[in-house]
């Protein structure tokens, strides 16, 4: 059975959001503030977790922090009140996957939920690769750490999902929709300008200081990582 840590102080989402998924066959822990929510993510292992951003004690952005260092991989959706732009971007920024905002819908909530659990399932065979290397970068996937001739790069949580989603599609020309869907929010405006902006962010920290690059731009249809 899959476990799922929901962390949100309104007592009667939380235990609308546990009945529903216990009804659909999940086990469902639940913490009604920050401080418990850490200290569950911290003691134990689940499958997803969902996070409110309003949380008393410590905020949802301190406990994505905290699951996110003990934890990569873990899908984190947001579902909060709070729909702004830059509420958002930070909360992708520290590492949560998808964003729902309240009122919502459990149907869409659980289609969701779903979404993620499947891809974590089909990535089983993709996740025994530890180590990538391209070149003379390297990634340790098990780490979470980028070097490039032996030289540490540091990179922020979104950066590094983004580049490791490359490298493991190495040559292959990813569109701007899949990394969307793939590295961020699967229903993410790709009007916005974010990937790019994230593009130029690793291009400045694995290719600005040296000669041969490794990240590519095919025009009209998206980025790739190789050697050429």
């Amino acid at each position: 059975m899959q476990r799922i840590l929901v962390v949100e102080d309104e007592v009667k989402v939380a235990n609308a959001v546990k009945k529903g998924l216990e009804e659909n066959g999940f086990e469902v822990d639940v913490a009604y503030d920050g401080r418990m929510g850490k200290s569950l993510a911290a003691s134990s292992n689940y499958d997803l977790v969902i996070l409110d951003l309003n949380l008393p004690h410590s905020n949802g952005y301190e406990v994505c922090e905290v699951i996110r260092h003990k934890n990569n991989r873990v899908p984190i959706i947001m579902l909060t009140a709070l729909g702004g732009m830059d509420d958002k971007m930070q909360a992708f920024e520290l590492g949560a996957d998808d964003y729902l905002v309240k009122p919502f819908d459990f149907r869409e909530l659980l289609a969701r939920i779903r979404v993620f659990l499947k891809r974590a399932g089909s990535d089983v065979q993709e996740n025994t690769l530890y180590k990538i290397v391209i070149a003379d970068l390297e990634i340790d996937r098990e780490k979470k750490e980028v070097t490039r001739s032996g030289k540490r790069i540091n990179l922020t949580a979104k950066e590094y999902q983004l580049l490791e989603f490359l490298a493991l599609h190495k040559g292959k020309v990813i569109s701007k929709l899949t990394i969307a869907e793939k590295v961020w929010d699967i229903d993410f405006d790709t009007g916005t300008n974010v990937i790019e902006v994230y593009m130029n962010f690793l291009r400045k920290k694995i290719d600005k200081d040296f000669e041969q690059k490794l990240l590519h731009t095919k025009t009209g249809m998206g980025y790739y990582l190789a050697e050429e």
